[in-house]
């Protein structure tokens, strides 16, 4: 069954649900098959929604060795959209809490940018970046929000 999104919205409803339940296949689901993304994690540049497959695998994998659940919360969201084209960014908040007990272990927030088209009435990411600060001081990225 294919997924419809009539909103742009619901990729976003998506994103966060299916991060939580760690559905590898829902989450593939909002991607267009020809997407492009800038990862700020892994691998730089991936160009292939099978090659992004193996990436989200190993993400969801990871948490579940850990017992952990990821909430998801988008932040200072802007959406512009026009009949077929959609630009969204915000500030995406991950908060990672063990599956038992929901004690709190971390929690980070990246800049994201999403491109989306829609197709046959849907919305599809054709274009994700996610990026962080850096700090000039230390060279390293900035996790939270300030």
């Amino acid at each position: 069954m294919t997924a419809v999104f009539s909103k742009v919205q619901d990729v976003l409803e998506n994103y966060k649900t299916s991060v939580y339940e760690k559905d590898v296949e829902k989450f593939l689901s909002m991607y267009a098959p020809e997407m492009r993304i800038y990862d700020c994690w892994g691998n730089w540049e991936v160009k292939d929604l099978s090659l992004w497959k193996n990436n989200v695998a190993e993400w969801f994998n990871g948490l579940n060795e850990e017992g952990v659940l990821l909430k998801v919360d988008f932040h200072d969201l802007v959406v512009e959209e026009d009949i077929s084209l959609a630009f969204v960014y915000c500030t995406v908040t991950f908060t990672a809490r063990l599956a038992e007990g929901g004690e709190q272990l971390r929690q980070m927030s990246n800049r994201f940018t999403y491109g989306l088209k829609k197709v046959n009435e849907s919305w599809f990411i054709a274009h994700e970046h996610s990026s962080l600060p850096i700090s000039v001081e230390t060279g390293k990225g900035i996790y939270n929000i300030e």
